[in-house]
C-alpha cells in the first residue's frame, strides 16, 4: 500500500499562538523585573514631638508621591518606653503617651493593611501636633472607622501583648536605637539623616521603572553619616 506523506505544516492559527508565547517568554528575559519592596521601619513614640513632626510633615509624603508602592512600611509605636520590675510600662512622655502608643499598636493590629492603619495614625499624630491629643477618638468618625475593635483591643489583654511585642522588636534593633524617631531602610539605621529617608529608599530600590519621586536623585544625594548631629531633632533614650 502506498501511503501519502502526512503534512507537517502547522496551521497558521497555531503558529500565531506559538509566536505569541515565544514573545512572552522573550519578554521575561529582556523586561525589567520588579524587585522586592524596600523595607522602611519607624520606631517611634506617639508623643515625642519629633516623632510627631516626622509622621505629619515627612512620612505621609510616600502615600502621595507613589513611593508606598515600592515600600513595606513597618510602624512600631514603642520608642523609649520601659517595662518596670512590677511589669508595668513607663513611657517617656507620661501615661497619655502609653495610652496612645497602645491605641496605635491596636490600630495596626486591627487593620494590618498600611493603607488602612496609617490614615488613623496620621490623624492621631496630627491632633497631637495641633495640641489636641485628647480628641484622638474623633479620628474614628473622621475616617469612617469602627472604633470598637480598637477599643476592645486596648481594654483587653491584647493591647498589653502588642506593647510587649513592640518592646521586643525595638529591643532587637541592631545597632540599638538611641533616640526616636529611629528610621531604618532595609534594616539599616539612617541615624540623623532620617529626614532624607526618601533618598535612601530610592537608592535601595533595584526595580524598574524608577518611581517618579526618585527621578533626579543621584547617589551623591545620599550619604550615610552614622554620627548624630547635635542639632538633630530627636527624643533620646533615658
Amino acid at each position: 500500500m502506498n501511503f501519502k506523506r502526512q503534512s507537517h505544516m502547522i496551521p497558521t492559527f497555531h503558529m500565531t499562538k506559538i509566536y505569541f508565547l515565544l514573545f512572552l517568554l522573550f519578554l521575561t528575559f529582556v523586561s525589567p523585573i520588579s524587585c522586592k519592596k524596600v523595607s522602611l521601619g519607624l520606631s517611634y513614640e506617639s508623643n515625642c514631638p519629633y516623632s510627631v513632626l516626622f509622621v505629619v510633615e515627612d512620612l505621609y509624603k510616600i502615600f502621595y508621591n507613589g513611593l508606598i508602592d515600592i515600600v513595606d512600611l513597618h510602624l512600631v509605636p514603642w520608642g523609649n518606653a520601659r517595662i518596670l520590675d512590677n511589669n508595668t510600662i513607663q513611657c517617656q512622655h507620661g501615661p497619655y503617651e502609653c495610652l496612645l502608643n497602645t491605641i496605635e499598636a491596636c490600630a495596626i493590629d486591627v487593620w494590618p493593611d498600611v493603607h488602612a492603619h496609617f490614615p488613623f495614625i496620621y490623624c492621631v499624630e496630627k491632633l497631637i501636633y495641633d495640641g489636641k491629643k485628647t480628641e484622638w477618638e474623633t479620628c474614628f468618625l473622621k475616617l469612617g472607622l469602627d472604633e470598637k475593635p480598637v477599643t476592645d483591643c486596648y481594654e483587653s489583654g491584647r493591647g498589653k501583648e502588642l506593647n510587649l511585642r513592640n518592646a521586643a522588636v525595638t529591643g532587637d534593633l541592631r545597632p540599638p536605637h538611641t533616640y526616636v524617631p529611629w528610621v531604618t531602610v532595609d534594616g539599616q539605621p539612617l541615624y540623623d539623616d532620617y529626614i532624607d529617608f526618601i533618598s535612601f529608599i530610592c537608592k535601595a530600590y533595584k526595580g524598574s521603572p524608577v518611581p517618579a519621586a526618585c527621578s533626579g536623585l543621584s547617589a551623591a544625594d545620599v550619604s550615610q553619616k552614622g554620627s548624630l548631629n547635635i542639632f538633630t531633632p530627636v527624643c533620646y533614650t533615658v
